[in-house]
């Protein structure tokens, strides 16, 4: 929803364990629309004592008119300047760290600014990074229980998308991204979705990782999988990070997602003896070859509304059951995204939004 006034935002604490060095001071939502065109009055330092009752204070007010690149380029010591970007309701705390290879918060500050109740709220903190090995950039991530993913999908769409901002960048627009997972190459269309080259898909087993023994080739596909006394079909791709993926259970009865408590199900296939590293789980329902539906639960995050690797590792998985094309349109709860498996290079492509929801400053 579109929204034409700025919310400012002032929280206060007290100095037990909740929250002992993270106090927000404003905050200013930011309608997509307007993105280079409006941004917000420059930031009040709202200082309060250590210790204040637990509290939090909302207005709305009309934003002044005044350039993205005058919030970017500031720079005071002991505040952190972010924006806030999400792809599909995956969403992002944004930080400009083209100045140092190491990044400006700690994952335990991290976890504390992720944190929806006592924070700014976010599935994870991404980092735009110096490149490295000649690359133009280099992404980090640190997840929402402070653990460090080798790639996001949705996040690299939204990295994309902040990298423009940052270099005032306009049109089509494409750059090379260091990350855990090798190059990744993002491309900015026209329309403002981003295309991105995701790489091949890593099928070995022993390099998903995963314990479950390999049954086509030196590849896990449709292997069963005994999680708390149920028997489930597995498929096992890497995307850089590790995914399971769950098309039904033993039986042959597929999935109906909507119908699954995540929050009960999810952690156990995540810390599985089966898998070493974790990993990231997407249920998937089918309606029809070149159509898919999945819910996540993300390593490290849980259930997250999109999973742009996961709903990569969903379509290659659907292929090598048989269920699907090389082209699908993938539903997930956020939204859909556009993934392609070329035959031709062995590359995945996928395609979808990156979105600003605002920008905010937090005293560290």
């Amino acid at each position: 929803m579109a929204m034409s006034a700025a919310i400012s935002k002032s929280f206060t604490h007290s100095t037990h364990d909740c929250l002992p060095s993270f106090r927000p001071i404003r905050s200013f939502a930011l309608p997509s629309s307007t993105l280079r065109l409006n941004l917000f009055k420059s930031l009040v330092n709202l200082r309060s004592p250590r210790v204040v009752p637990l509290a939090m204070s909302m207005r709305i007010e009309a934003p002044d008119q005044i350039s993205p690149l005058s919030f970017l380029d500031r720079r005071e010591s002991g505040f952190l300047h972010f924006v806030k970007y999400h792809g599909l309701g995956n969403d992002f705390i944004m930080v400009d760290n083209r100045d140092s290879n190491e990044p400006r918060i700690t994952p335990e500050q991290a976890v504390k600014l992720c944190d929806r109740n006592f924070g700014i709220g976010a599935d994870g903190v991404i980092f735009a990074m110096p490149g490295t090995n000649g690359t133009d950039y280099t992404m980090r991530i640190f997840n929402s229980d402070g653990s460090e993913p080798e790639m996001c999908g949705n996040g690299v769409r939204c990295f994309a998308r902040f990298i423009a901002e940052l270099e005032n960048l306009h049109g089509k627009q494409s750059f090379t991204v260091h990350t855990g997972a090798g190059l990744i190459v993002p491309e900015i269309q026209e329309d403002g979705k981003v295309k991105v080259d995701m790489g091949e898909p890593i099928l070995k087993a022993s390099d998903v990782p995963t314990r479950l023994p390999a049954n086509k080739g030196e590849a896990v596909v449709k292997a069963e999988l005994d999680v708390d006394g149920l028997t489930w079909t597995a498929t096992c791709v890497s995307m850089g990070n590790p995914h399971c993926v769950i098309f039904g259970t033993k039986d042959g009865k597929d999935l109906q997602v909507d119908e699954l408590n995540l929050a009960e199900i999810g952690p156990k296939f995540e810390h599985h003896s089966m898998f070493p590293a974790r990993t990231n789980t997407e249920f998937v329902q089918i309606y029809s070859p070149s159509h898919l539906k999945m819910r996540v639960w993300e390593r490290g995050a849980g259930a997250t509304l999109a999973c742009g690797t996961g709903a990569c590792a969903i379509v290659v998985a659907a292929v090598l059951e048989g269920r699907a094309e090389r082209r699908c349109i993938v539903d997930l709860p956020g939204g859909p995204l556009e993934i392609e498996w070329r035959e031709q290079d062995n590359h995945i492509y996928m395609t979808g939004p990156a979105e600003v929801a605002f920008y905010g400053s937090v005293p560290l």
